[in-house]
Order: C-alpha cells, then structure tokens, then sequence
C-alpha cells in the first residue's frame, strides 16, 4: 500500500525536523561505544590478512542479505569495490574467504546479534507497548541444510525418509519484538530427540525474559511447568489454551468474570516430565492461578486476571500473534534462510547466526525511520527496506548524515496492508516441472540412466 501525496509531505515534514545528529537514536547503536565493547570481546587472537574477523563478518553479513549468496558472488563484489575505490586488486579466488569464515567466532556473531536486538526492544518507546509493557513473542520452525554426512550426523533427516533421500533438518525457535520486531534470542537444536522440541529449545532461553515483560505464544506452548516458570519470574502469558484441556474447560467453575471468562486454580501433573529432574518437579508450585477466557472464536489461557482487563483486549493482543509468523516468513523466504549452504554443522549455525544478525540490523534501520515518521514498525515493508540498504551498500563514497536521512526517508514510502483476520489456502497455483521423485540415492540413480537413459517426462 503506497503512501498518498499528503502522506509522504508529512513524512517529509517529520524528517525536516531531526536534521540532529542526536536524532539518530536508534541508528546511532552501530557506532555505539556498547557495541564497540562487544565486538572487542569477542575478537580472537587474529594477524592482519586480507579478511580480518570484522572485514569477513561485513562480507558474511551481505552475502546473507543478497539474492546470490554465493561465495563467488560477494568475493567479486569485494574486488569491484577494491578498484573503485583505488585499492589493489584482490584475487576473486574464494578460499581465502571461506577459511576467513571458519574462523569467524560463532559467539562473537551470537553476541552482537542478541546485543541488537536487545538494544532496540528495550530502547522502543512506550507508544509501541502493551499498557508499557513489553511485548515479546514466541515461535518455532526447521530449515534445511545441505546432504552432507557431517550434517546428517549432527541433525538428522526426518524418521520417515530412506538415506539418501532427505535433508538434514533443523529446529529454531525464535523471540521477537512486538514493537520493534527485532529478535532477542534463538535456540538451535535437532528436530527429533529429548530436549529438541520447541518447548526444550524456549526452556534454554528463560534467562531472555525480564519481569514485567508479556509473552505471547500459540496453544503449543500452554503447559503447567512453562507457565509456572514464567509466573516465578513475573511474566505474563496470553496463549491459546491447548486441545485436550480446551475440550474440557468449564466455565461454570472457579471466579467468574465475565461470560465464558474465569479464574481458575489448576494443580501440577501427577506424573513426571521425563527432561526433569526430581529436584525439579517438587520445587514446581502445587498449583497456579490462571484466566480462562473465550474470545474471537478462541479459549485463551493468561496469567492476567486483572478483571479490569476485558476479554476482547486480550483477544486483539493475541491476534498480533501472527506478527512471528511474518517475521519468520521475512528470515526465511525474505533473507533466504529456508535452505542452508553451508557444508558443516558448524557453518551452518554460524550462517543462521548471521542471518539473524542481518534481520535485527534491518529492523534496526526500520525503527529509526519510524521513529522519523512517527508510525510504527511494523507498518514498513520489511522487504522493501532490505533491498534499499543492499543498493546502499554498493555506494563506494561514505555517505553524509543528510544522505541517511533520505535513505529513512524512502523506506517509510512503502507500507504493508493492516487486513486482520486474512486468510489464505496453503496451496500454490504454478504447477512444477514435471520430472518425477527421486526415491533412490542420486549416486544409483545416476548409474542408472547411465544405463538405461532418462525415464520419461510425467504427464
């Protein structure tokens, strides 16, 4: 949805006013002494080369965001850049390159990644929260990686695949902004075995939350040890209530509120999670206090039982679930991280690391031209802003502070539609090619039309 005349002239009018320098808030974290500081520390013990640990990150960090993220690809841009810019030529050879990316500590990219986010979800302000508080949300997803034994070794394709004919896979599951949209925190692990699934990866992020903070999740996430969890460090939880108990909720029992709205008491699960331990499970509260509400269609479970608070605000706020379904969509399909290149375990961390950077850097450059634009966030392309600072990266002269206010300036032009309650087929029109399944590994297959030629097209 492009901006109207009359509201590009307000944009306009609204940049005219923060020609300061000081003005840049948010921008300003990339040149911050805090930052410095954190880059500093994780800096290895390096040797001038011709990719020092910054110099490959910056390089890693386009690589990410470009629609080729080929080696080759950024290895020649780094040598255009080089003659533009008067400097000796450097060979377009890429090893040097992909060595310079095996070195580059995994922790220093973690660090600045989560700093980012970090900065900006606690520096939004107060308009872009929930009665000011800071809204954060929680979702899971896989992506896949390249066939490789080392990679099959470290993440395992699904079960239900014979060798050699699936991918190694991978779960994530990310915390995101609200109001900023930026991501706090990631947990990688394998999509199947103990402590791998979306509820063991948030458990290893607890330390993410902060009291006073809310916590917005899907039905997958409403168990009795997570809620008693984040109870214990004073985080509220508005989720969808679960199948099973959904089924059985009564609201006829406990403190009534309102019409099909309550607070209830639910005790602890008789039996033992297997990932705790002992310990564990008799330091967990005999019971928790919850509210039980039905709204939009949905029977919601929070840890909000102000009655103040009607049913109908906690079922707008749980519509803005779906924003993690877009920032996720905008990692994945935007940036280009449903499929991993890289070869190793290790690589392929370090390259969802960096890609993760990546996003919370454009979300950085996205809250500062709100904040010139007085709009929110999340009324900005995401997209839209990605392929603005990938054509600014090209530029070769260093750019002024009156040039970076144009660039804010063109990415609040493009904004997305506002259209609740969509909903969309999970299907696709283009039909693909018609080559059938490969149901045997690539090396036998090849074999075989060696010997007996390639079978016929599908019809």
């Amino acid at each position: 949805m492009n901006a109207t005349p009359a509201a590009k002239k307000h944009q306009q009018h609204r940049v005219n006013l923060h020609r300061s320098t000081d003005e840049l808030q948010f921008f300003n974290l990339l040149t911050s002494p805090a930052l410095f500081d954190e880059v500093e520390a994780c800096l290895p013990e390096h040797r001038e080369r011709l990719f020092p640990p910054t110099e490959t990150l910056t390089l890693f960090l386009a690589q990410v965001m470009n629609s080729d993220q080929s080696c080759q690809q950024i290895v020649n841009q780094a040598a255009i850049k080089n003659i533009t810019m008067g400097l000796a030529p450097c060979s377009t050879h890429t090893g040097g390159y992909c060595r310079a990316r095996q070195r580059l500590p995994q922790e220093m990219v973690e660090r600045l990644a989560r700093f980012v986010g970090t900065s900006l979800s606690e520096s939004s302000p107060d308009i872009w929260r929930w009665h000011q508080r800071r809204v954060l949300l929680v979702d899971g997803t896989t992506v896949t990686m390249p066939d490789t034994e080392v990679n099959q070794a470290e993440f395992p394709q699904q079960g239900g695949q014979l060798p050699g004919l699936g991918f190694p896979i991978c779960r994530l599951v990310g915390i995101t902004c609200l109001g900023s949209g930026a991501l706090l925190n990631a947990a990688i692990g394998k999509f199947n075995g103990k402590g791998s699934g979306e509820q063991g990866l948030i458990r290893s992020m607890q330390d993410s939350f902060e009291p006073g903070d809310l916590l917005i999740g899907d039905a997958f996430y409403a168990t009795y040890f997570f809620m008693a969890a984040m109870i214990a460090k004073g985080v509220d939880l508005v989720m969808e209530q679960q199948g099973a108990r959904r089924r059985s909720t009564d609201f006829r029992q406990g403190r009534r509120l309102a019409e099909r709205d309550h607070i209830v008491d639910i005790t602890k699960p008789r039996q033992k999670p297997d990932w705790m331990t002992e310990e564990e499970y008799a330091a967990a509260p005999a019971s928790i206090r919850i509210r039980e509400c039905k709204t939009g269609g949905r029977v919601l479970v929070t840890t909000i039982c102000d009655p103040a608070i009607h049913k109908s605000e906690l079922g707008d706020l749980y519509k803005q679930r779906w924003q993690v379904e877009l920032d996720i969509r905008n990692i994945k399909d935007t940036m280009g991280m449903n499929i991993l290149s890289c070869k190793t375990p290790e690589m392929a961390i370090k390259e969802i690391w960096v890609t993760l950077l990546g996003y919370n850097l454009i979300r950085l450059l996205m809250v500062q031209s709100a904040v010139l634009a007085d709009v929110l966030p999340r009324c900005l392309s995401f997209k839209h802003c990605l392929q603005l600072w990938v054509l600014w990266c090209q530029r070769v002269q260093v750019p002024e502070v009156e040039e970076y206010l144009q660039l804010f300036e063109l990415m609040t032009q493009q904004r997305v539609g506002n259209r609740p309650g969509r909903i969309e087929p999970r299907a696709v029109k283009r039909r693909p090619k018609a080559y059938p399944l490969l149901l045997k590994p690539r090396q036998q297959a090849r074999q075989q039309v060696l010997n007996f030629g390639h079978p016929k097209k599908l019809k």
